[in-house]
């Protein structure tokens, strides 16, 4: 039997969902979890450290070497977290993560990371059906992390179409799940 997700690492890159991460850190915390934030610096364009940080009750990790969180972020949160999620996850950081990139804090997160690994894509519905989106996802599937989405529906672009960021509400389902 998989014990319970109680830490979780919630990962918030650069897309527009970006907006819902408050809410998932709201309902992972009303379900008991420690939540530590990592905010990518597009991320950071749509929802701010300070919300994430008063709903987590921690202070978000923006940079590898930001000496007043932990030390070596990316191993100390690794090793911490009984989950890693990540949401939105843009398609760029689908690149990252389906190539062995640690550019940033998060990347080198995921890289290290000793517990699952899920990603929640996020971005256009032309961009979700282009190969090599379609091929990075398939990818990371292959590498073990766990794709959550995307859903259909409407997107920031006005669109209907496959690349919503599933609702906060399933991604916490999911994610008390997930170890």
């Amino acid at each position: 039997m998989a014990r319970p997700v109680r830490r979780v690492v919630l990962g918030v890159t650069g897309s527009i969902a970006a907006v819902k991460a408050p809410l998932i850190v709201r309902g992972l915390v009303k379900k008991g979890v420690e939540v530590r934030c990592v905010l990518t610096p597009n991320g950071e364009r749509f929802t701010t450290p300070t919300a994430l940080a008063a709903l987590s009750r921690a202070p978000v990790a923006r940079r590898s070497a930001d000496p007043s969180l932990w030390e070596m972020a990316h191993l100390s949160l690794a090793s911490w977290a009984d989950l890693i999620l990540v949401a939105p996850a843009t398609a760029d950081f689908l690149a990252r993560l389906a190539h062995g990139r640690a550019e940033g804090l998060l990347d080198a997160l995921v890289l290290s990371a000793r517990s699952p690994v899920a990603v929640c894509p996020a971005m256009d519905a032309e961009m979700w059906a282009h190969p090599a989106t379609r091929a990075n996802a398939r990818t990371i599937a292959g590498y073990g992390y766990r794709v959550w989405g995307p859903a259909k529906g409407e997107l920031a672009s006005g669109r209907v179409g496959t690349g919503r960021m599933l609702e906060p509400d399933e991604i916490v389902r999911r994610a008390l799940k997930a170890a």
